[in-house]
């Protein structure tokens, strides 16, 4: 399945919230839907009001509370709950920034005192009572409420949440027996019909139509996205709340919608497909938390300069970058340079594919990991550990920018001198409009090897730029750490005069 970037000047913005991907097993929540199913392969002549009769008892509105301590910042305003764990870089973090739903106006700021609420969209997937949501709905909320559609109210608790999904599972408390809908076992198909049901703007059960327009969307928001793309208008409010195939199956959760200036719907919607959100509700169910696989490298695309500076054919796979010491792929004898190509024989097209397979993952299982390194195909055995708090899979580093300027180390714009911990060379100054430049370095990084040889000299830089160009390669690998990451740079080289 392909996958596309959602990049440039327009603003992927959370409908309340919404993050990336995971998953864990390829269960299914055990709950069998009492009603008769009638499959529609087309939009109905006269309309989807049975389907939505049928399912609207199953969606629900989530109220919430916050105490003020918590959730309150410096500035005596109502603080969104998780704003802080999302990168700064986040399109949610900059649509959180710019629409805090949860604060009063400017000219009414809110008392230290009072009570911060909050309200999004979800929906019952069993008889007694347990239901899905945003994470970011529900996150430190002191005080949960259920609204069915009869309008009646619920207390509910929080059973498990998970912060890189963006999903929440919850159980009304005491149970009953609740109408509910159940998740998709059929993958949605691009072209196919969609009914978004949710509670934008606090106006209660409102349903909108389109059809999925896209899969294995990357909206920039984390290592493991994988959204569908959704033409069906859903706006904020909607955050938590199902999206239907005609059958009246969950197809999706909606999460976030695509704006140019980060307010309403455009029409461009992305939702966490079924199986995904299936995955992680399972494993909340059944341990009130997720736990994910654990590999331990720094990962970055493979481009076509550094594919052809390491001898692969084609531009695909995740090269390492860097290992962390005593993980699960140091013990293999992972090495930096390596290129991971595939996964117990699947292969891998880009770093994100691998960091999403890592992490679904069951800690403790073996997997085959193939590998490019020296130009050669070898393969390594690798028992996944657990993802230790606050780090991921396989940390993905950016693909830096990169436009040939073929250059020998003179052009290069480098000035380069002894680090003083040992380790490398230090980049003391860049010319400006140099290749170096180009390619995202900067004074203070470290270039550490070239083509895959430590350098401590200026005069070791020369030498493996000048080996290069004999032997005519027109790229040279190097190397380089920026802060505590690393990162692989194709270099361009001349071969030498004669």
């Amino acid at each position: 399945m392909s996958r596309t970037s959602i990049l440039g000047g327009l603003l992927a913005v959370a409908l309340l919230g919404g993050t990336a991907l995971t998953g864990l097993t390829a269960s299914t929540f055990p709950f069998v839907d009492a009603k008769a199913e009638t499959v529609l392969n087309h939009a109905p002549a006269e309309g989807f009001a049975d389907l939505v009769e049928k399912v609207m008892p199953a969606v629900i509105s989530v109220e919430v509370k916050f105490a003020n301590v918590a959730n309150m910042g410096e500035d005596g305003q109502a603080r969104i709950p998780g704003l802080d764990e999302l990168p700064q870089n986040s399109p949610f973090r900059r649509f959180f920034e710019q629409f805090p739903d949860f604060r009063n106006s400017p000219q009414m700021p809110m008392p230290r005192e009072r009570q911060a609420m909050g309200e999004g969209s979800g929906f019952l997937i069993s008889a007694d009572g347990y239901a899905v949501t945003n994470n970011h709905v529900v996150k430190d909320a002191d005080e949960v409420m259920i609204k069915t559609n009869d309008g009646k109210e619920y207390k509910a608790e929080v059973v498990g949440t998970d912060a890189k999904t963006d999903l929440a599972l919850l159980k009304i408390k005491g149970g009953g027996n609740f109408a509910f809908v159940k998740f998709a076992e059929k993958e949605a198909r691009v072209g196919d019909w969609v009914v978004a049901v949710g509670n934008p703007f606090g106006l209660g059960g409102t349903v909108t139509t389109g059809i999925i327009s896209a899969r294995g969307r990357d909206i920039g928001s984390g290592p493991y996205d994988d959204f569908l793309q959704i033409d069906a208008p859903i706006n904020r409010g909607n955050s938590g709340g199902p999206a239907f195939n005609l059958a009246g199956e969950v197809v999706g959760v909606n999460t976030a919608i695509f704006s140019p200036s980060g307010g309403g719907s455009v029409g461009i919607g992305f939702a966490i497909p079924a199986a995904i959100a299936n995955d992680i509700v399972v494993t909340l169910r059944d341990n009130g938390k997720v736990t994910r696989g654990w590999l331990g490298v720094q990962i970055q695309p493979v481009t076509e300069e550094i594919a052809e500076s390491i001898g692969l054919t084609v531009n695909k796979g995740a090269l390492v970058s860097d290992v962390t010491a005593s993980s699960p792929a140091a013990k293999a004898g992972i090495k930096t340079g390596d290129t991971v190509v595939a996964v117990d024989g699947a292969d891998v097209l880009e770093p994100k594919d691998l960091a999403r397979r890592i992490a679904q993952i069951k800690p403790g299982k073996p997997v085959e990991l193939t590998l490019m390194r020296d130009g050669k195909e070898t393969k390594v055995s690798v028992e996944i550990g657990t993802m230790p708090a606050d780090l991921e899979a396989a940390a993905v580093n950016p693909a830096p920018t990169e436009t040939p300027a073929p250059a020998n180390l003179a052009s290069l714009g480098l000035t380069l001198e002894p680090n003083p911990s040992g380790d490398g060379l230090k980049i003391t100054a860049i010319e400006s409009g140099s290749s170096a430049e180009e390619r995202g370095l900067r004074v203070g990084d470290t270039i550490l090897q070239l083509n895959g040889t430590d350098v401590t000299s200026v005069q070791d830089v020369k030498k493996q730029l000048e080996a290069a160009g004999t032997q005519g390669q027109k790229k040279v690998l190097m190397l380089v750490r920026s802060g505590d990451r690393q990162r692989f740079v194709a270099m361009p080289v001349e071969k030498p005069k004669t």
